[in-house]
């Protein structure tokens, strides 16, 4: 036995977990829900959220170049605001991991459910936990191949949604020969049609689409060549909002007026039908599997690797920081599966609610992942300048006034899931859970000091 990750991730792993966590069931079908609350104006809200993604994507690289660790934001938390804060936040981290592996597993079995309405859905939901948890338990190599397929999968879709539609705009392709040009965007209420409100209400859902993104931070700690694919698969965060969300809905948006596109599904289903594809419903069911399976995989991978860390801390049990010859923490990986499991439980007894129910409840959990990182940063660039020490080449620009910006921006998020009563129920469980830490972490740290005092 070793105990130590090893570095197998190599540029082309990382770029594409970075892709492949920013494009998710969030664009293929949650994005109809932000269309109807914002309209056209839906594309300024990604573009804004997008902006507020990159800056904590900038300040956690900036750390993540300077220490490349598995832990990630959660070791950095403790090194830069205390113990407590990384205590909580890594087990905060591991939690939401394990909440939208259990999201992501079910909506595997909603998603096969349409090709095989007679068979439960929990056996989707076990099968997608077998099959996920056994490629972790191999190399970290193995993982990273298979989530570049996943994501390769995806980004293909996309990119043809994108062209054929192009085509129908100003070709007419499957039209008639008539292109449409681009005066849907404007011509069913306007850019604005529920007003500035109706963009600001979308934020929230746009911003949890993004959610994920931050596990190129964990990677980290197994990647070959972290000075190198760090700065690259962070500085790819805003063109790819750019083109794989702003760009296809803009695409969509332009061909149909945007009042009649929840009522036909995934609005992509209705750009590829429109190509003369009649499969359109099957491939995009496809697709959005491949991108829950890609989702499950890389939280499998991330909170397994939060709980290694956590345990090298001495915040979890020790038993859990040991990895085998391959350089995989296989205990960590079975506990994270063994709670995951629950899913299969949950899909048994609730098959209708526990997607919509999980990430309504984990809604919390991410703000919580962002605001720490920030804080972090904020805490690090301080002691930097303490020392007299200058950041790195690869920094936020603009701090602290664009950490500042983004702290409020976040906290405005945490109003807006309060206002809601469909999101409210996120604070409630969300400040529960941190109280329970809080509690944990007291009793945790007075058993601690008295086995010391014990040996003393």
């Amino acid at each position: 036995m070793t105990q130590h990750l090893q570095r197998r991730l190599t540029p082309r792993h990382i770029t594409f977990m970075a892709l492949g966590m920013a494009i998710g069931a969030g664009l293929f079908l949650g994005s109809a829900d932000a269309i109807k609350l914002a309209g056209p104006s839906v594309l300024f809200a990604y573009l804004f959220g997008g902006v507020m993604i990159f800056i904590i994507m900038r300040a956690l690289g900036e750390m993540t170049v300077r220490d490349p660790v598995a832990g990630s934001f959660g070791v950095y938390a403790q090194r830069y605001l205390g113990p407590f804060a990384g205590f909580v936040t890594g087990w905060n981290y591991w939690l939401l991991m394990v909440g939208v592996g259990m999201a992501e597993a079910t909506a595997v079995g909603a998603y096969m459910h349409e090709w095989f309405p007679d068979w439960p859905r929990w056996i989707w939901v076990l099968g997608s936990v077998v099959m996920i948890g056994g490629l972790n338990l191999l190399t970290v190599k193995i993982y990273g191949e298979m989530e570049f397929w996943f994501t390769l999968v995806k980004v293909l879709t996309v990119l043809a949604m994108i062209a054929g539609g192009l085509a129908i705009i100003f070709l007419g392709w499957g039209n008639g020969g008539q292109p449409t040009g681009l005066s849907n965007l404007w011509s069913n209420g306007g850019w604005f049609p529920h007003g500035v409100l109706g963009m600001v209400l979308a934020l929230p859902v746009v911003v949890f689409s993004f959610g994920g993104v931050e596990t190129v931070g964990i990677a980290a700690g197994e990647a070959a060549q972290p000075e190198r694919t760090i700065p690259r698969a962070v500085n790819s965060v805003l063109w790819r909002i750019l083109i794989f969300y702003v760009g296809a809905l803009f695409v969509i948006m332009a061909i149909y007026p945007w009042t009649g596109l929840g009522e036909h599904g995934s609005p992509f289903v209705t750009t590829f039908a429109k190509l003369g594809i009649p499969q359109a419903a099957g491939l995009i069911n496809f697709v959005v599997i491949t991108a829950a399976l890609s989702g499950f995989n890389c939280t499998t991978f991330s909170g397994s690797r939060m709980l290694y860390s956590l345990a090298c801390k001495g915040q979890a049990p020790a038993a859990l920081s040991v990895v085998n010859e391959q350089g995989v923490p296989v205990r960590a990986i079975l506990v994270t599966l063994a709670v995951l499991l629950l899913a299969v439980l949950l899909n048994y007894l609730l098959p209708a609610k526990v997607f919509g129910m999980m990430m309504s409840i984990l809604s919390f959990n991410t703000v919580w992942t962002w605001t720490m990182v920030l804080l972090a940063h904020y805490s690090f660039r301080r002691q930097l300048r303490a020392r007299g020490e200058a950041p790195a080449g690869f920094r936020l620009r603009w701090w602290p006034l664009s950490g500042i910006v983004c702290l409020a921006f976040l906290g405005f998020v945490v109003v807006m899931l309060g206002v809601s009563p469909d999101t409210r129920v996120a604070l409630y469980i969300g400040a529960s859970w941190v109280a329970l830490l809080a509690i944990t972490y007291r009793l945790f740290d007075v058993r601690t000091s008295m086995q010391a005092v014990e040996r003393g």
